[in-house]
């Protein structure tokens, strides 16, 4: 009789162990899921500077609003203007948090500065003419024998602009080269010009200017980066606006402004 008291105990003993060895890792595993959830849903604060390409203007004042929205202590400050310009003013020494680009070449000028730059949207040239079309521009030959303005060479929209006139064979000698793609479009629809390259984005949802797309405007595209910056003042703020500019909220916003995928 003992002898089976005491088996028995054993028995139970030992179940008793293998249910707490069984529970503990599990108890062990579980607050990291819940760290890491409450970590992601932490709203990020403070002033958060954005330096971004021209051509990013109008769907970057959408995604800095969705972003305090999410984030209502944050102040968005961006900065636009052309892309090596920017990169100048960067690399002077003005304060910045995020710099997206128009192109990769002019993030790889801040490769001491920018941390894991990440492709996030793309984009093509088109003809923009005044409305009317006085010039009666049709095509890319056209531009040689009209009053055109193009991106100056150093600036993204103006090397896409170098490469789609040379891929057609197509000499321009513009009456001013401009230092970001919407000075390009202001002259444009002022009428100081009979037409001028710029991002098909530019011109979403104007009705002031005409819309010619060019034969091989598809050859030649540009595909933005952004990074947050080394030394950012906001760090914190600047990695969860990249973020949110990757996230599908941010590229449903790039995409309704007309920029491609990556």
């Amino acid at each position: 009789m003992n002898r089976s008291i005491l088996r028995s105990a054993a028995v139970l003993a030992l179940a008793a162990l293998a249910l707490t060895g069984c529970s503990s890792p599990s108890s062990q595993t579980e607050p990291a899921p819940d760290e890491s959830a409450t970590s992601d849903s932490t709203p990020v604060s403070g002033d958060l500077t954005v330096y971004a390409a021209a051509s990013l203007q109008a769907a970057f004042d959408e995604i800095g609003a969705a972003f305090t929205d999410e984030n209502p202590d944050v102040t968005f400050s961006p900065v636009y203007d052309g892309s090596s310009t920017l990169v100048t003013q960067l690399q002077e020494g003005a304060p910045g948090d995020v710099f997206a680009s128009a192109d990769e070449k002019n993030m790889e000028k801040l490769s001491d500065l920018a941390i894991d730059p990440t492709l996030f949207a793309s984009n093509t040239l088109v003809i923009a003419v005044p409305a009317g079309n006085p010039g009666g521009v049709e095509g890319l030959a056209d531009l040689a024998d009209v009053t055109t303005v193009l991106c100056a060479p150093e600036v993204p929209c103006g090397a896409a602009s170098t490469a789609l006139l040379s891929n057609a064979g197509v000499t321009v000698e513009p009456a001013s080269l401009e230092q970001n793609v919407t000075a390009v479009l202001t002259k444009v629809a002022a009428g100081e010009a009979d037409a001028g390259l710029v991002y098909a984005t530019d011109v979403v949802g104007r009705d002031d200017v005409e819309v010619i797309v060019p034969d091989g405007a598809d050859d030649v595209v540009n595909r933005y980066p952004i990074a947050a910056l080394d030394g950012a003042p906001n760090r914190a703020a600047a990695e969860a606006f990249v973020a949110f500019v990757l996230s599908d909220a941010g590229q449903e916003i790039l995409a309704d402004h007309g920029f491609g995928a990556p």
